[in-house]
């Protein structure tokens, strides 16, 4: 068994190719996953991905998930607050837990933010996919299986009609010159549905589509069945 490991979940293709990453390379054993939700019960404040949908994701990676809700347009202090009661919740439940996984890819000022909150906190932040080239990235997680939908788009960077896509082979060709291939610079948001860090894949109904903000359009899932 590897050290003890929480990893910050979304939802998406990032967060779950870490946890397949952390599961091959073994010296992490992930025993839950945190997701930042607006409000309790709500969804992934970043993505979006409903409640519902990030349960039966934990359970289909067969871990528990550690709901951290924040309410809407909370400041970085209380989201502080609460990442704190949530990480010395989850000391009480695995005693001596201290590594804290992320999915981010390349950007350093964000990887650097995460460092030292984690660090103020008492808990060592790891980063299993930093620097991985996106072009690559992309392609091997496909070949490996995992399967995911785009649930949100920012219209300042990607055509709204890309919401709702499935990500893969086609729709990476399709990508104009400059997005990043794994949405790396928040052109899109992704909710994964099946992979090898799933045991058994889920069925999502798409639901509506919704301009938010102006800017963001965004697609609904629901657990199918």
């Amino acid at each position: 068994m590897g050290t003890p490991a929480l990893l910050s979940w979304s939802g998406g293709k990032d967060a779950a190719w870490a946890l397949h990453t952390l599961r091959a390379a073994g010296d992490f054993d992930v025993v839950g996953l945190l997701t930042t939700v607006v409000a309790e019960g709500g969804p992934a404040s970043m993505q979006g991905v409903t409640g519902e949908v990030l349960r039966a994701q934990a359970t289909a990676a067969r871990l528990p998930l550690i709901e951290v809700p924040v309410a809407p347009g909370a400041d970085n202090s209380r989201y502080e607050a609460a990442l704190a009661a949530a990480l010395a919740a989850a000391r009480l439940r695995w005693p001596g837990i201290g590594h804290l996984a992320f999915g981010d890819l390349a950007l350093e000022d964000i990887r650097a933010w995460r460092t030292a909150l984690c660090a103020r906190l008492g808990w060592q932040a790891l980063f299993p996919l930093f620097g991985a080239d996106t072009t690559t990235l992309a392609r091997t997680m496909l070949a490996g299986g995992l399967r995911a939908t785009l649930c949100c788009v920012d219209t300042g960077q990607l055509a709204a009609g890309f919401a709702g896509r499935a990500y893969d082979a086609s729709l990476l060709d399709a990508l104009p010159a400059g997005v990043d291939p794994c949405g790396e610079n928040g052109e899109f948001h992704t909710v994964v549905h099946a992979g090898p860090m799933f045991a058994t894949p889920l069925h999502l109904r798409r639901g509506a589509s919704t301009l938010d903000q102006n800017r963001f359009q965004r697609t609904g899932f629901t657990v199918a069945g």
